[in-house]
């Protein structure tokens, strides 16, 4: 996989120089506005703003190259990394909400327990088709 690292991809390269040039020109034609009669502050502000997207572009394709390039580290050189697995505790979440089944008028709890039921049973017949 190391050859492949040094391999630069031409389409993310040729997208991060459109869309930078794209900005740049945006920026120009809003420069070109303010500058007209009818020209206002906005104007200027995007003049402004546009030139600064085109460098996040090129900032965001650089981090995203280094970040590609870097080594994955290795959890025995992270200090502290827990060497065995863990359980979550349980009070780690708040409680569910229970349904009050206890109550038979209420409509709405019985249309839940009903609904809940129906997934169950749809659930038990399902077959797994995770690997087919």
């Amino acid at each position: 996989m190391s050859g492949n690292r040094k391999q630069r991809r031409p389409a993310l390269i040729l997208l991060v120089v459109v869309g930078a040039l794209g900005c740049l020109a945006l920026g120009w034609w809003q420069w070109t506005r303010f500058e007209a009669v009818g020209g206002t502050g906005q104007n200027l502000g995007y003049a402004f703003q546009w030139p600064l997207f085109a460098a996040f572009l090129v900032y965001a394709y650089r981090r995203f190259v280094q970040l590609e390039d870097a080594e994955p580290a290795d959890p025995a050189d992270v200090p502290d990394a827990p060497t065995e697995l863990r359980e979550i505790p349980a009070d780690v979440l708040p409680p569910r909400p229970s349904v009050a089944e206890d109550d038979p008028d209420d409509l709405e709890s019985r249309q839940i327990s009903q609904y809940n039921q129906y997934l169950a049973e749809l659930s038990a017949r399902e077959t797994d088709r995770s690997t087919t």
